[in-house]
């Protein structure tokens, strides 16, 4: 095990619009530190999210998303939600800036405070990219019924991350990212690549895995 995992980040032109909507449908606690800092808190740290502000809005599909535990669909569409797809044994949803995410409806006997069901992220070769976090969390990958689809679970992680076969391949920042505490030099050295580096203004390096998702890490 190279790291451990540290909390999630989502991406907002509106980042206090988006923290009341994820925090309702996530069931986690809406808090701020300082002027601009927003953020969810749950009963661990690792299920912390922040909400970041930058100035692009969303353009493609989300590479990485949340899939969620709802008592109905309706409750979010209430809260600013929009339905795009009803044929799968899920719902496919967007946010209200537009980021994807896939609603599980569960009995109320099978939901708890917490409603993160899974962190789904896209990738040309699942297997391969679910490997290589697993190995950086001391996780075995296991495939989920015979599907192109890979997961791992349990550790430190919030939630199970599942890796899913797409075509295409990234093209633009992924609008959520999740942090790491670890050595940057480690990841580095088993293929990660570094995009911007610790300075005066961040005290974390940014990079990328080999599939060029982004990702944060803090040192220990």
């Amino acid at each position: 095990m190279m790291a451990t995992f540290k909390d999630l980040c989502i991406d907002a032109r509106d980042p206090a619009r988006l923290q009341s909507f994820w925090a309702s449908a996530l069931g986690l606690r809406p808090e701020s530190r300082g002027t601009n800092n927003l953020l969810l808190t749950g009963d661990r740290p690792e299920r912390t999210v922040w909400v970041n502000e930058v100035p692009e809005p969303h353009s493609v599909k989300n590479r990485v998303h949340f899939d969620v535990n709802t008592s109905s669909i309706e409750e979010l569409v209430e809260r600013g939600a929009r339905v795009l797809d009803q044929s799968h044994p899920w719902t496919i949803m967007v946010d209200p800036e537009g980021n994807e995410f896939d609603a599980f409806v569960r009995e109320p006997d099978q939901l708890d405070g917490y409603r993160l069901h899974e962190l789904a992220i896209d990738g040309t070769d699942p297997l391969a990219i679910c490997t290589w976090w697993g190995d950086r969390f001391g996780l075995q990958p296991q495939q989920e019924a015979d599907q192109p689809v890979w997961a791992i679970e349990g550790g430190g992680l919030p939630c199970p991350m599942v890796f899913a076969e797409v075509p295409e391949p990234k093209t633009v920042k992924n609008r959520v990212h999740w942090d790491v505490v670890g050595v940057t030099q480690e990841f580095l050295d088993a293929g990660a690549r570094l995009l911007r580096p610790a300075d005066r203004e961040i005290a974390w390096d940014v990079l990328a895995d080999p599939e060029g998702n982004e990702f944060c890490v803090f040192r220990p």
